[in-house]
């Protein structure tokens, strides 16, 4: 014995164990996304856990959850765009992904409990396709880069699932660090760990889950994806990232709706980099006005709020808040709320009683607090 401790290593299983990935807050960039622009999000505290063993020998993925009463069974053959609907899609849609690029998926038991409330623009999706995606490849061995693995449960959800959704969420369920914001280039996937702690400042991020659940699935989602390429074809550029000049770009508009989405895109593209550029010089919060003016492009030009999101964003600033805005694709869901720290009582008070008044659904409240993406639990 040389009197220093024995370094060991702990070999983990690669029969069975927990894995997690999180639900996502975008501080700004909605529906930038998908037009290879530029978003700032950072993952929450609250994740989906998937417990999961291998079956030896088996080419089927049987799949519980907490939030659901009937588990799921997935054979071989369902494992084709449309194969399986429903919750378990998502699941379906990562195993026929892996297995579509060339990868042997391991047949396993899968219990799914997860934390992220569904529906509410945090999402709960991704959350849960990066951590059945991180189980397999830890289970059967699956040489996949982490850098590679929200490409590929994109495509699970694009292809799989049917919602043409970007990269962001599953790039932040998977890369994003405690502490920091991730800024992601949509096209090119570069992305920056920029450090963000309210806490040190004296500030909290707010989450108000308004209770009016959205729904990607509707058609309002898919007409904006259309509206927006249909404005690329007009414009002859490829995507709405590269209008660099947008007056002339809205005067060769003739259609008032498209001009609109344009306006929001563009401008939010904007709003993400200028807040970019205040969070590296730790003025977070300068921060508060670009996220309200967020909220005002995206009730105005891209029409995706409703009157819960509306009037929690209206009530948040009236009560001292420094910026609020909606989070997440629209038509519902939370908003979140830059505020001081002694202002996360009243402000979210203040929005409970006005819903209350309103008669909508009671809200819940809580602070978000930028944490670690996908990982092994044990």
């Amino acid at each position: 014995m040389t009197g220093e401790a024995e370094a060991t290593t702990v070999r983990l299983s690669t029969t069975s164990g927990v894995w997690a990935a999180p639900g996502r807050l975008n501080l700004i960039g909605e529906h930038t996304d998908y037009n290879d622009g530029f978003v700032l999000p950072f993952a929450l505290d609250r994740r989906a856990i998937v417990t999961a063993r291998r079956l030896p020998g088996a080419s089927e993925w049987r799949v519980s959850s907490t939030r659901e009463e009937a588990p799921v069974r997935i054979a071989a053959a369902d494992l084709q765009p449309g194969g399986v609907d429903g919750w378990a899609a998502y699941v379906a849609g990562v195993i026929w992904a892996l297995q579509d690029a060339g990868f042997e998926v391991p047949g396993a038991d899968l219990s799914i409990d997860s934390q992220v409330p569904a529906g509410a623009g945090l999402s709960s999706s991704s959350a849960l396709e990066c951590a059945v995606l991180l189980a397999l490849c830890d289970l059967g061995e699956l040489d996949l880069p982490v850098s590679s693995r929200p490409a590929l449960a994109r495509r699970a959800e694009n292809e799989y699932v049917g919602v043409p959704c970007g990269i962001m969420d599953q790039a932040a369920a998977t890369l994003c660090r405690e502490g920091h914001v991730l800024l992601l280039d949509c096209r090119s996937v570069a992305m920056e760990h920029i450090p963000f702690d309210p806490e040190r400042q004296g500030l909290a991020v707010l989450v108000i889950d308004t209770q009016s659940t959205h729904r990607h699935s509707t058609n309002e989602y898919l007409k904006r994806w259309h509206e927006c390429q249909a404005a690329t074809r007009s414009l002859g550029v490829p995507a709405l990232r590269d209008v660099t000049d947008l007056d002339a770009a809205l005067g060769k508009l003739r259609d008032p709706v498209l001009r609109r989405r344009v306006r929001h895109v563009v401008s939010e593209n904007a709003r993400v980099l200028e807040a970019v550029d205040l969070l590296r010089h730790g003025r977070l919060r300068e921060i508060g006005p670009l996220l309200t003016g967020s909220h005002a492009s995206m009730r105005v030009d891209y029409e995706i709020t409703v009157a819960e999101v509306d009037l929690a964003v209206d009530v948040a600033v009236a009560e001292g808040a420094y910026g609020a805005r909606m989070t997440g694709g629209g038509f519902g869901g939370c908003v979140l709320a830059l505020v001081d720290d002694a202002g996360v009582g009243p402000v979210g008070e203040a929005v409970m009683q006005a819903f209350a008044g309103s008669g909508f659904t009671r809200p819940t409240v809580f602070v978000a607090r930028p944490s670690q993406g996908a990982e092994r639990l044990g």
